[in-house]
């Protein structure tokens, strides 16, 4: 072993903070202010460098010289998307997954709640087809199968359905009884959610992603939250786009498939 990590527990997150400053995500907000995810630091009391992880996105800042960052980043779950800021962490990232990595481009977008217009979303909202319903995520739409089916990750954040009902948020639209399109709260942090949203593939094209991420931007809006959207790819920039959002920059991320 090159050095010893270990899991951080209440304290030693609160002194990850520090370590994570420029990094400009929800996600690691979630963790750090305590909603979820897991953390690991190279010391408990005064961390050099720390990992976070929040489902498959695993965020790693501080030192990347220190003697445990090779432990860190073998340190992942079988899919991961890791997001590191400097050029120094990205050669790591290289370097230890070489030849197990793909690096593509997410796109930020501006956290200012300015941007979303309540009734250009509303509008927006009016478009739903006849024969459709979009309802609010409740305890029987979030024990539908047709509504796993379209995103592993509406819920996977959360420690149950019961925990998803309690803290989170989400809205799905309908058809013949059947999720077709649904949009929720991937993570929570103090000021907002991070946004998941899917379709099912036989019904793109009808404007449903976009009626149903506006209803979870109106809910909200009327809860004083920030919808945060961050996109995976061109598709989801557009997406947002049209939903009112403005591009701040696109920036690496390393999707790795663990060697375990």
């Amino acid at each position: 072993m090159n050095g010893m990590i270990y899991k951080a527990d209440q304290h030693a997150r609160e002194n990850m903070g520090p370590l994570f400053k420029e990094m400009d995500s929800t996600i690691v907000l979630s963790y750090l202010q305590g909603h979820m995810g897991t953390g690991w630091v190279d010391n408990l009391e005064n961390p050099t460098v720390a990992q976070i992880t929040v489902g498959i996105f695993v965020f790693y800042a501080g030192n990347p010289h220190t003697k445990e960052v090779n432990e860190l980043l073998l340190n992942l779950p079988d899919f991961t998307l890791a997001i590191v800021e400097s050029d120094e962490w990205k050669e790591m990232i290289e370097t230890v997954h070489q030849g197990a990595f793909e690096k593509f481009s997410r796109y930020r977008f501006e956290k200012d709640r300015k941007h979303i217009d309540r009734e250009h979303i509303q509008n927006i909202m009016s478009e739903l087809p006849e024969d459709y319903e979009i309802k609010n995520v409740d305890d029987e739409i979030v024990k539908k199968a047709s509504f796993h089916d379209l995103s592993e990750d509406f819920i996977s954040q959360f420690n149950s359905e019961d925990d998803f009902i309690q803290r989170g948020m989400g809205y799905a639209i309908l058809h013949e009884r059947r999720v077709v399109s649904a949009a929720t709260s991937f993570s929570i942090y103090d000021d907002g959610i991070e946004i998941e949203v899917a379709s099912d593939p036989d019904y793109r094209r009808k404007g449903l992603a976009s009626i149903v991420s506006a209803a979870l931007m109106l809910e909200c809006l009327d809860q004083g939250k920030h919808p945060s959207w961050d996109g995976a790819n061109q598709e989801s920039v557009e997406l947002a786009k049209k939903l009112g959002y403005v591009l701040k920059d696109s920036y690496d991320t390393y999707f790795i498939e663990s060697k375990n």
